[in-house]
């Protein structure tokens, strides 16, 4: 990480959505917004403005005079918006497949263990969308035989008319997803857990793509620094993003990284998350970039505190690749220490 840079006079800024299906035009209002809100705390001028740099993606200009200095930043939005929204169709019942399915796998490879001795906050907001569906259907269970029991008594709910009333009680359970968020941290979870740590072939090359943006970025001189910002799910993908450009030596002084609100452990500890964790190793150690990590008690479903990493120790292949079996098993005052083991020794 580096110290002293140079004053930054023109920025280039990616930003990276966590999982969301909202369109890019979202992030451009929010920041018209809140951009004006912090600026009026800070004493601090911006505007905002079409993009200057021209781009296939959708993006935005910004002026900002802050006390003597005045910088220049143009945002890029590193959409994956479309892939979101792919895993999110499913229906009532997929859902409810998914709920158990993702479960299982947390728990049978003791990724939900180790995430909970790093911080509960997080997993029992996971938990939220498991016990809202499976409060939803018992509802739905119980609503239905109320109907069926007062048309007649000997009728259960067990019977097709009872359970022809469970049916559209849920549907309409989902339609209030928009104020209960079950179905939405549901289809979110189950997306990071489908893989067991791997990213999907179409995630893979759609940050590949991302990793082409920013390179092209690094080769322009017209830019002082290039800044990738991840949030939520981005975070980890900013990282798998980064870590390709810093092996190939790209970084050359002038690349930075925001994360904020990471839920890196949901993915990291995950078995087949080998790529990740090889990638947090490599980014972590590397001098090319500037690395800073933001997180917020107050978000329940971040993994606040629980990063910045000051030290690793991999078990390293014969070809200098770090093993996929990091596990994070100390905490300290100063940020949360790597102790990484293999798994027939933890």
């Amino acid at each position: 990480m580096q110290s002293t840079r140079s004053p930054i006079k023109h920025r280039k800024v990616f930003y990276i959505p966590g999982f969301d299906p909202f369109p890019a035009r979202r992030y451009r209002e929010l920041y018209r917004k809140q951009s004006q809100i912090q600026a009026a705390i800070s004493r601090y001028r911006i505007t905002q403005s079409a993009p200057v740099a021209p781009s296939d993606r959708f993006g935005w200009s910004v002026h900002g005079v802050f006390a003597r200095q005045k910088v220049d930043s143009d945002f890029t939005v590193l959409e994956w918006s479309d892939l979101v929204k792919s895993s999110m169709s499913n229906g009532i019942f997929a859902t409810y497949r998914q709920m158990l399915n993702t479960a299982w796998i947390y728990i049978t490879t003791g990724a939900l263990i180790d995430i909970m001795r790093l911080r509960r906050g997080p997993v029992l907001a996971a938990l939220y969308p498991i016990a809202m569906l499976v409060l939803q259907l018992a509802l739905a269970i119980a609503m239905a035989y109320a109907v069926v029991s007062g048309l007649h008594p000997r009728i259960g709910v067990l019977s097709w008319g009872g359970m022809g009333l469970v049916w559209p009680i849920l549907v309409l359970f989902q339609r209030l997803d928009g104020r209960l968020f079950a179905y939405y941290l549901m289809h979110d979870y189950a997306h990071t857990a489908q893989g067991r740590g791997t990213y999907d072939p179409a995630l893979q090359q759609r940050m590949d793509e991302f990793r082409a943006d920013i390179e092209r970025a690094l080769s322009d001189p017209k830019w002082d620094e290039v800044l990738v910002v991840g949030h939520s799910s981005g975070a980890h993908l900013g990282i798998s993003v980064l870590a390709q450009i810093i092996r190939s030596h790209r970084g050359n002084g002038r690349l930075s990284f925001l994360s904020l609100g990471h839920v890196v452990p949901m993915v990291a500890y995950l078995p087949q998350a080998g790529q990740l964790r090889a990638d947090l190793y490599d980014l972590s150690r590397s001098d090319q970039l500037m690395w800073v990590d933001v997180t917020a008690p107050g978000d329940a479903c971040s993994f606040a505190l629980a990063m910045l990493v000051r030290h690793y120790r991999f078990d390293l292949c014969s070809d200098r690749i770090p093993q996929p079996v990091a596990r994070l098993t100390v905490r300290s005052k100063n940020g949360i220490w790597l102790n990484v083991t293999p798994r027939d020794q933890s």
